[in-house]
């Protein structure tokens, strides 16, 4: 692949929900371009674009793959992205990186849950986007209820740039609005417009110059006073208005048979915006302040790493360049951990092929291995003139599962291998909950997960079986309670001997523990005092009524009695435990569970439902907000009840449902559940502490 310089590239994300076809048309695009010499397919597992070995069992992209392809002078790097919700987040560092997005529509479906949720994405990035009508020859096609179930779902000016030249097994092409002219087959031959398709093509081409006079003030102007608009003032008005956002075009193809895909690829050269003409980028400088760069080979270097893929040749890092240039063979400065990082030979991917490249202008993506300790995030740059970009900004994990090493060889290798799959995928989190001593690795969902623990083995060679997460409970008082404990042993020789009396006391539960001392006369010294503290502190993980760690308590020690001879610290830590393990039973106990923030959004048809599922499920809700045909409900509920919402929320709504969630504060146990989930608790323990 030749050099390109910064005008002559186009970055382009590829979303949608899954299976609207982004890596069949993907792969079309590379045959057709002369990139590959045969076409893959998803189904048998031989699609260029999914190449690792999950995707291949799944028929299904998993992971953002990059196609970049050459088309009448210009590089489009096409980053496909995967459909599946719980990959939301290779989404969004596709969408950090890209300079506009093709959003896909499935030509009978229309737009489904994830077509909303990625549009959203694009909503948040502020990505300019066109709408691509996808699958075009399939059997019950019609075109004017996918065109309602665009407007009716999603938000905008949608314009036609181009009309389908008949529908379902009948598409033969489509007219191109632009030119005023038909592209007919899979070649995308040139042709008259049909002589039925006229007048449709002429009301659909006056649409479209309007459209594109609002992108350009000075073509509105000539517009609103009658004067006709040459062909070239409306493709750049058109790629103005689309670039800002004002319209969204649409376009038709099926991508399994070529149909319509050569008109694709002009318009994505002719109205997607190159990466200089996106008005720069923001970052933040040496001294702190936030800036903005031009996107341009004379900037300051600014390469971004927003992906990092582990595999058995070692760690692949793919990178943008958004400021200077970036060479092989090259150090750079990584600011995060404050080395020199040598840059070995840069590559430019398609699936897991690569191809060696000397240089990558600004604007431009591409790969290289071995890149030190730089993980995803990482800005890099000149030393003396660093710039760094914000962060990917990811989701909270809605799913987790409870992680168990099944050999001794695995439990040497857990840590390493959890690290390195939250290095490739940052949507991942992984770490141990104290109160239950279980390792949690957590994601978007059970299908996310499930890929992570097959990852492990495969990449890692470490086996994994996986539970249900423990909730991690604490425990509380509430009211103030004495405990007066003497611990005495004799088993020959010097024995030991210490008696204390304790107060404990409800505080609030974000104080945790307090000790304090009301002792007088020397009852107990100094030291013992502090041995008998750490009597409490020793309880206070074990807990006392279900074994979760205590909170929320101020032991005062008020008084005790020594032994000249057998008084000694692990006497007093004995009868400090015990004591403060009766006055804690005698205190009015309670269990605190996690409470999370939910946010569900779904259609306003299933709103009752949800409402009835969430008071089912000990909710308190927050907050009811309506977005077009979408409700929104903000409540707080106890983690508990949410171990398997999201299979729920999929059954409630079809699939149509998406929710988030995040840690809000701890709260009491209803006293009526109380008793009962202590006795289950407890048997729990039991049974736990049997098996080991």
């Amino acid at each position: 692949m030749k050099e390109y310089q910064t005008g002559q590239i186009r970055n382009i994300a590829l979303v949608s929900h899954n299976g609207a076809g982004k890596t069949t048309l993907v792969e079309r695009i590379l045959f057709k371009t002369g990139a590959i010499t045969r076409m893959g397919n998803v189904l048998n597992g031989t699609a260029h674009m999914d190449f690792e070995e999950e995707e291949v069992a799944r028929n299904s992209s998993i992971a953002t793959a990059i196609a970049p392809v050459e088309w009448k002078g210009v590089k489009l790097n096409l980053l496909d992205t995967p459909g599946f919700l719980d990959f939301v987040g290779e989404v969004n560092s596709a969408m950090k990186v890209v300079d506009s997005a093709a959003v896909l529509v499935e030509a009978v479906s229309g737009v489904e849950v994830g077509t909303e949720a990625v549009w959203a994405v694009t909503d948040a990035y502020k990505r300019p986007r066109i709408i691509i009508v996808n699958k075009m020859d399939r059997e019950n096609v019609r075109v004017r209820r996918v065109m309602e179930s665009i407007k009716n779902n999603l938000h905008g000016h949608f314009v036609n740039l181009q009309l389908p030249i008949g529908e379902g097994p009948g598409f033969k092409g489509v007219v191109d609005l632009l030119h005023m002219e038909a592209r007919l087959g899979e070649k995308g031959d040139k042709a008259p417009i049909p002589a039925d398709m006229l007048a449709a093509a002429d009301d659909a081409r006056a649409d479209l110059v309007e459209a594109a006079a609002e992108g350009d003030d000075e073509l509105l102007e000539k517009f609103l006073e009658g004067v006709e608009l040459s062909g070239a003032e409306v493709a750049r008005g058109l790629k103005e208005a689309t670039s800002s956002g004002v319209i969204v075009p649409i376009l038709y193809c099926a991508g399994e048979s070529g149909i319509g895909v050569d008109a694709l690829l002009d318009a994505l050269v002719e109205i997607m915006p190159a990466p200089n003409e996106t008005g720069g980028f923001e970052a933040t400088d040496p001294k702190g302040e936030t800036v903005r760069r031009d996107v341009s080979d004379t900037s300051p270097l600014a390469v971004f790493v927003f992906k990092s893929r582990e595999d058995n040749f070692g760690k692949t890092s793919y990178l943008r360049v958004f400021g200077g240039t970036l060479a092989s063979d090259s150090r750079i400065w990584d600011s995060v951990h404050g080395a020199e990082v040598r840059v070995g030979t840069l590559q430019v991917s398609s699936g897991k092929e690569t191809s060696p490249v000397t240089k990558l202008h600004a604007g431009d993506i591409g790969t290289v291995v071995k890149l030190g300790e730089v993980t995803t995030n990482d800005t890099l740059g000149d030393r003396g003139k660093m710039l760094t970009l914000a962060p990917i900004v990811q989701p909270n994990p809605l799913a987790s599962v409870a992680v168990h090493p099944v050999t001794q060889a695995d439990t040497a290798k857990l840590s390493q291998s959890l690290n390195r799959l939250v290095a490739e995928d940052t949507t991942l989190r992984w770490s141990t909950e104290p109160s239950t001593h279980e390792t949690i690795l957590a994601g978007m969902g059970m299908a996310h997960l499930d890929i992570a623990i097959h990852k492990a083995l495969s990449k890692f060679g470490v086996h994994l079986r996986t539970t249900t997460p423990k909730v991690p409970y604490r425990e509380t008082i509430t009211k103030t309670a004495d405990a007066d404990y003497t611990h005495k042993k004799q088993t020959g020789g010097a024995g030991q001997y210490a008696r204390v009396a304790l107060r404990v006391e409800p505080v609030e539960e974000s104080r945790g523990f307090e000790f304090a001392s009301e002792v007088f006369g020397g009852a107990v010294s100094g030291p013992f005092v502090a041995a008998t503290e750490k009597g409490c502190r020793q309880a206070l993980e074990g807990g006392v009524v279900a074994g979760y760690p205590v909170v929320g308590v101020r032991v005062v020690i008020t008084d005790g009695k020594m032994h000249p001879v057998d008084s000694k610290e692990i006497a007093f830590q004995t009868a400090g435990r015990e004591g403060f393990k009766q006055a804690v039973l005698k205190a009015a106990p309670m269990l605190l569970e996690p409470i999370y923030e939910v946010t569900v959004t779904v259609p306003a048809d299933n709103m009752g439902d949800i409402l009835g599922d969430m008071n089912s499920r000990r909710a308190r809700v927050l907050g009811m907000d309506q977005e077009g045909n979408k409700s929104i409900v903000r409540a707080e509920v106890p983690l508990a009840e949410m171990q398997n919402y999201a299979a729920d929320l999929r059954s409630m709504t079809q699939g149509r449902g998406v929710f988030g969630m995040k840690f809000m504060q701890y709260g009491r146990v209803p006293s009526h559940l109380q008793e009962e989930l202590v006795t289950k608790l407890r048997k729990e323990r039991e049974a736990h502490e049997n098996d080991e």
